[in-house]
């Protein structure tokens, strides 16, 4: 059913998007305690602002009442991804070389299944990243079908 209104969703808030040049981020359709909630993520060059939010949120409404296909109530939500924006596709991770990255995995590399630090390359679907190990710099090197979940990470 999810994966359904996921579907639908991202095929009526697509056409909004391109007209504006805004880019989907991510659409997630999850229940939190009682409730159920549409949640949009897009971006754009420089970030969006509110009002670019609250635009999309409108015509994206329209549309979902219009083919109605959530049979329950939700809350529906469009907003920036953050800064902690997550790569959901091998472009996201080209376009990140050289920024902080949090990757986890389906199963551990090296022992680990979990990776913060600088996304050195992207090439034959491999993320290289250097991170640290107390003062100690390593480099490992992670095939795209192992990753189970990626984001940019803040650096303090």
């Amino acid at each position: 059913m999810s994966s359904n209104v996921v579907k639908t969703a991202e095929e009526l808030v697509q056409p909004i998007l391109q007209e504006k040049n805004l880019e989907l981020v991510d659409i997630e359709y999850v229940k939190e305690g009682k409730n159920w909630f549409l949640r949009v993520y897009i971006d754009k060059e420089g970030g969006v602002d509110i009002a670019e939010c609250g635009t999309v949120s409108e015509q994206l409404s329209e549309k979902l009442d219009e083919s109605d296909p959530i049979k329950d109530a939700y809350f529906l939500e469009v907003s920036s991804p953050g800064v902690e924006r997550p790569l959901k596709s091998k472009e996201d991770f080209e376009e990140n070389i050289n920024n902080n990255v949090y990757v986890k995995l389906y199963e551990p590399i090296n022992g680990e299944k979990e990776y913060e630090g600088n996304l050195m390359e992207f090439t034959n679907n491999t993320a290289t990243i250097e991170y640290k190990v107390k003062t100690r710099k390593k480099q490992v090197e992670i095939p795209y079908e192992k990753i189970a979940k990626a984001r940019l990470a803040v650096t303090l």
